[in-house]
């Protein structure tokens, strides 16, 4: 064992910092270091945070942390960010995001470039969290982008999702019950003390009964916050910690334990193949020659060169 991942293991906020950079460049280096601490992962409890933007995530997000340090618990926190066009890396920094706790030791922040993921959530982003696992954090929250109805990907990679909505969004509370809304595990209702409030609350619980959730599932309820005044937060944690009791008691977090790790895995596969499928070759520039000359459509093009390349059978 490396002193490097030796600091990490203990917790030490640099190399975790270090490490993290590593990986979102993809550098070979991070990879084999994420291997050595992997054995470690598996312990904090991971929560999403989802939402249309606007909903005040972020603000959400500093309170709860405030609640769950207030219960001695040590917190990452993985906010994803919008990617600079240019540089592809995180616009809004996490001493913005979360100002009032850069200089708590038990608080560990950190800013991701969504890279134009689809769902919002990037590779590192779920590295990132593994990392903050491994460095003894006990609860790590991801924060994610707030693209709209496509926002679903954080729901792979944690064991509770909530879904934060604003009074004045009926309408689009409609529109994303085939996306945001089927993930929630807990609904939560910011900025509560606006009109409207009750009637969003309402139409969220309407739609829980309307799903009739099996016997003995959970039905995902629904918590009124505002998170500026920090009115409500104490209540969501418990309802967060509640969720992941049923999920301990019914032997679903290990499914989802499970799951989240054949995704990653699915995913990792899909961009290793892709990476060594399509390094230059004299027969992917004949293709694509062929596609400029609209010679050939892209489906056949597709499964000419995968066979090709012997991964289909003719």
């Amino acid at each position: 064992m490396t002193l490097e991942v030796q600091k990490i293991l203990e917790g030490d906020q640099l190399s975790g910092a270090r490490l993290i950079s590593l990986l979102e460049k993809r550098d070979r280096r991070g990879i084999e270091m994420l291997q050595a601490i992997y054995p470690r992962t598996g312990q904090a409890f991971l929560v999403g945070i989802t939402g249309p933007a606007g909903t005040g995530k972020s603000t959400l997000v500093s309170r709860m942390i405030g609640h769950l340090r207030g219960r001695g618990l040590r917190v990452g926190v993985v906010a994803v960010d919008p990617s600079s066009p240019f540089s592809r890396g995180a616009l809004l920094g996490d001493r913005i995001r979360m100002q009032g706790h850069e200089t708590d030791p038990g608080v560990f922040i950190r800013s991701l470039a969504s890279r134009g993921e689809t769902g919002g959530v990037s590779r590192a982003a779920r590295e990132a969290a593994l990392v903050m696992d491994a460095m003894g954090h006990e609860v790590v929250l991801t924060e994610t982008l707030g693209v709209g109805q496509g926002d679903v990907a954080v729901a792979r990679c944690a064991h509770t999702t909530a879904v934060v909505c604003i009074p004045g969004m009926g309408d689009e509370v409609q529109a994303m019950k085939a996306g945001l809304l089927e993930i929630a595990d807990v609904f939560v209702v910011n900025k509560a003390d606006r009109e409207g409030a009750e009637e969003l609350a309402h139409l969220l619980e309407t739609d829980v009964v309307m799903s009739r959730p099996p016997q003995g599932e959970w039905r995902p309820p629904v918590v009124r916050t505002v998170a500026l005044r920090n009115e409500g937060v104490d209540r969501l944690v418990d309802t967060l910690f509640e969720h992941r009791r049923h999920l301990e008691s019914t032997g679903r977090l290990a499914q989802r334990m499970a799951g989240s790790e054949f995704h990653f895995f699915r995913q990792l596969v899909l961009e290793m193949a892709a990476e060594a499928l399509l390094t230059d070759s004299a027969e992917l520039a004949r293709l694509r020659d062929d596609l400029g000359r609209r010679a050939i459509d892209p489906y056949a093009a597709a499964e000419t060169f995968l066979k090709q390349r012997l991964l289909f059978k003719a």
